[in-house]
């Protein structure tokens, strides 16, 4: 989606998360949008067994998260959420990789108990 789509569909992206999170709460990456770097995992890669390869490939958006000086980390796709989890806790980076629509649901008070795992200390009883 990085690329195939453009810069329009990331942009309704950071719409959508800054007004769950709020306007000031939102911080970019560089580069961003259909020029942000591949998480590293994609492509079957997450899978492939080559976690050694993956992590240093990974390594650079690792670096890019770490840049921002962000408390979390969102991921809209599911492989790259694992991918930068893995990354976070591998590399000690210690930034919790949250799904948007887990944000979303938060936002709405709608996350169940059982939906939280990836939320750190700060958001996991918000709204229970």
């Amino acid at each position: 989606m990085r690329k195939s789509l453009g810069d329009p569909v990331a942009d309704d992206l950071r719409f959508v998360v800054k007004s769950v999170v709020g306007y000031d709460n939102f911080i970019d990456m560089w580069p961003n949008k259909s020029n942000n770097y591949c998480c590293g995992g994609g492509g079957g890669f997450l899978q492939s067994g080559y976690a050694e390869a993956r992590r240093a490939y990974g390594r650079v958006k690792l670096d890019q998260i770490l840049q921002t000086g962000a408390d979390y980390c969102i991921a809209p796709c599911h492989n790259c959420h694992s991918q930068i989890h893995d990354l976070s806790e591998f590399y000690e980076a210690g930034f919790p990789v949250v799904h948007l629509w887990t944000l979303i649901c938060l936002s709405l008070g709608i996350l169940g108990e059982n939906e939280r795992e990836y939320l750190g200390d700060d958001l996991r009883n918000v709204g229970l």
